[in-house]
């Protein structure tokens, strides 16, 4: 009886662990679906960070989470991960951006800000650390919301998306704001040089972001290694630092890559979301969070492997001749190939 009851008192402690839960709130009269993830490091005595993180166009929450693999992340890195739920128009989920939806009547900057608000009286969110990014139509979604509600938006990145123009005239950004754009060169569905009746060039948005943020005109450029010739792409890093703040406007030009998120499918030579929340954990809504290098080396050198995961986000072993993901515990990820 003693060892019946031992157990009855522990099982309750099971549930704050890390939680996965499908949620909604009414905004507009009209009920809003969202999942979030919770990591087990979450003190209610300790503000966290938060990330939203937008599906694509006929997409949805469930989808995005699956293949972002930003849960995985939110365990190590200890942030709480939000995938919020699109409406229909035509027949089609959406996020209301000007450009294709146009004529759609959902207001999903007033839906994003209701959700935070949400989220922040159940979670101790740090408010300085709020983020968004998404693919496609979530990435027009995450710079509209650095566009029209930058006071709650710390920095966002953007994975196949651009801005339309009726985000580009109108935005309004109150405080420097750091963006990342991950977009291949050969993208069908949203084109790199844009279209000027629907979506603005790459080029144009990064040069947007740079002017505002007050980053140097010559960016500095890196070639990223190409471990996987199987990916018919090559990769190079973009930056544009020196920014109010100490921010950056950053982007990662895929050569040959299509419609992608980079790591998953595509192009295989980064991660995608690895490179985002690297990219988000640097700044707050102040601009760069600590610019010491000594605390980043210390950091680096204590860190602990928590897992290897494979280039479909499945856990696995180290193993030599292919590419794999490692994961550390505090949140970093490098993809190495060992090689005989």
């Amino acid at each position: 009886m003693k060892k019946l009851l031992l157990i009855l008192l522990c099982l309750p402690m099971i549930g704050f662990g890390q939680q996965t839960l499908n949620k909604s709130i009414i905004h507009d009269n009209m009920q809003r679906d969202y999942i979030i993830h919770i990591p087990s490091s979450y003190n209610v005595n300790t503000p966290i960070p938060l990330v939203f993180c937008f599906h694509g166009y006929t997409s949805n929450a469930s989808t995005v989470m699956s293949y972002t693999n930003f849960n995985y992340i939110s365990d190590t890195a200890g942030f709480i991960v939000v995938y919020p739920q699109g409406t229909l128009f035509q027949g089609t989920t959406h996020w209301n951006i000007g450009g294709w939806t146009t004529g759609s009547t959902t207001d999903d900057v007033g839906f994003s800000i209701s959700l935070l608000d949400s989220i922040s009286n159940e979670y101790n969110i740090d408010d300085t650390r709020v983020y968004s990014t998404g693919m496609s139509n979530g990435g027009y979604m995450s710079f509209l919301l650095a566009c029209q509600a930058s006071d709650k938006i710390a920095a966002i990145a953007s994975v196949t998306g651009s801005m339309t123009p009726q985000t580009y005239n109108a935005c309004n950004p109150q405080h420097p704001t750091p963006i990342l754009q991950i977009h291949g060169t050969s993208d069908q569905t949203v084109p790199y040089i844009g279209d000027p009746t629907w979506t603005e060039s790459i080029y144009d948005v990064l040069q947007y972001w740079a002017d505002y943020n007050n980053c140097n005109l010559i960016a500095d450029t890196t070639i990223i290694p190409d471990l996987v010739l199987g990916d018919w792409s090559t990769a190079e890093h973009i930056v544009f630092d020196g920014g109010e703040n100490s921010i950056t406007t950053e982007h990662f030009r895929i050569y040959g890559g299509d419609h992608d998120w980079p790591g998953v499918w595509g192009n295989m030579d980064i991660h995608a979301s690895t490179e985002i929340w690297k990219f988000f954990s640097r700044y707050d809504i102040n601009g760069l969070i600590n610019s010491s290098t000594a605390t980043i080396e210390n950091t680096i050198n204590e860190k602990r492997l928590s897992k290897v995961i494979d280039l479909l986000g499945r856990n696995t072993e180290k193993s030599k001749n292919r590419p794999l993901f490692y994961i550390y515990d505090d949140g970093t990820v490098e993809k190495k190939i060992i090689l005989k």
